[in-house]
């Protein structure tokens, strides 16, 4: 029918993150034209006259306008060669996405390895792609939170005065747009500094004032995104068990675009109870706020030990989230490496969010016909 148009969705090109207001319209404005040469329009007006220019125009039929909302879910993923670095090359065919059991259609495979920023400058720069709008509000560089579970404890300290000296490395080898933001647990969770690229800042505070000062009585909000801003202070002091402490935590990170990487220093969480390792109620919410945030926690277990129960809590928040989790007390070095390459880079997978009853739901990432080891959060709400 000539009136009858459409269009395809709205979405930014090369984004997995679409305009959540992206929708098919349908519109018929009742038009009909008339094609006619010029002397069969002369002699159309002089037989009608000139009444028929005083005719009142006829009313409009009204616009029918048609809306269908399409949501993706987005999820970051880790693919690890057997030796910590980054299985590089994957498309969406190298993938298989289950949502409750269920296979589901990839959309789009993407990996990045540098600042979200600067993705989005190269692409408005380049004249065949276009900005991806939602990404706009994003901070330059990635964002890291060190969390320090402090302890006095001789089979931890010494563990964890190690395992900070060689973070101060892995400070110093940051992008220079990465921002990292530090944070403890030891009887509540305290904010030693807000996203920061001063790497001088940061040297301090892990190399000698985390563990031998108490942290600031308030941390000013920096510029963008800020962790200070959201962060509970009160709730945090309040916070008694680790496991409210990752609430606390997962809230405010909630709050801030984009993926984020949590790196926790610590010794475990949770409670023996018989032959049961049990975790306090709080851990539930705090494993579904740390995935809606997209806050992947790699967790490195200081404890000079080759096996103990508390590491069944950093096990367990490591494999939810879609970090790992890795001991220390015989290689730290390479621990530390394993590190490194992991926040190297990541995949990107966006699928249409299946027809299913609104909830919780279970995910699962595997790799089709291609060896390595998938990282990714186990499930996400909608």
């Amino acid at each position: 029918m000539p009136g009858l148009k459409t269009r395809p969705p709205a979405r930014g090109p090369g984004s997995l993150i679409p305009n959540p207001e992206s929708r098919l319209k349908t519109q018929y404005d009742g038009r009909i034209v008339l094609r006619s040469t010029l002397v069969e329009l002369a002699c159309l007006l002089i037989a009608t006259g000139a009444t028929a220019f005083a005719q009142p125009p006829q009313a409009q039929p009204p616009r029918i306008t048609e809306r269908v909302d399409v949501s993706r879910v987005v999820v970051d993923v880790h693919v690890l060669a057997p030796d910590g670095n980054p299985v590089l090359g994957l498309r969406a065919a190298d993938f298989r996405v289950f949502v409750d059991g269920r296979p589901v259609v990839i959309d789009e495979v993407r990996w990045t390895s540098d600042s979200v920023l600067s993705r989005e400058r190269r692409g408005e720069a380049s004249p065949e792609s276009r900005s991806d709008q939602s990404r706009l509000a994003l901070p330059s560089g990635r964002q890291i939170v060190l969390l320090v579970q402090r302890d006095l404890e001789a089979s931890r300290f010494p563990g964890l005065m190690n395992m900070l000296r060689r973070a101060g490395a892995f400070v110093d080898g940051l992008q220079p747009d990465d921002r990292v933001a530090v944070v403890s647990f030891q009887s509540h969770l305290d904010l030693w500094t807000d996203y920061t690229s001063d790497r001088g800042v940061l040297r301090q505070l892990v190399d000698r004032r985390i563990l031998m000062e108490s942290p600031p009585l308030k941390v000013p909000p920096g510029t963008g995104p800020s962790l200070a801003l959201h962060l509970d202070r009160e709730a945090g002091r309040r916070a008694a068990t680790m496991e409210q402490a990752l609430v606390v935590l997962a809230r405010a990170l909630d709050q801030l675009p984009g993926e984020k990487s949590v790196v926790l220093f610590g010794f475990g969480f949770g409670r023996l109870l018989g032959s049961h390792l049990i975790f306090d109620s709080e851990y539930a919410e705090a494993s579904r706020l740390l995935m809606k945030a997209r806050a992947a926690v790699f967790c490195l277990d200081v404890t000079d030990a080759a096996s103990h129960t508390l590491e069944a809590g950093l096990m367990q928040v490591a494999a939810d989230t879609g970090g790992f989790y890795v001991r220390t007390n015989d290689w730290p070095g390479l621990a530390m490496q394993r590190l490194t390459r992991a926040l190297s880079g990541r995949y990107e997978i966006a699928f249409v969010t299946p027809e299913l009853p609104r909830g919780d739901h279970a995910l699962r990432i595997e790799l089709v016909g291609r060896a390595g080891i998938v990282l990714a959060r186990r499930g996400y709400r909608d």
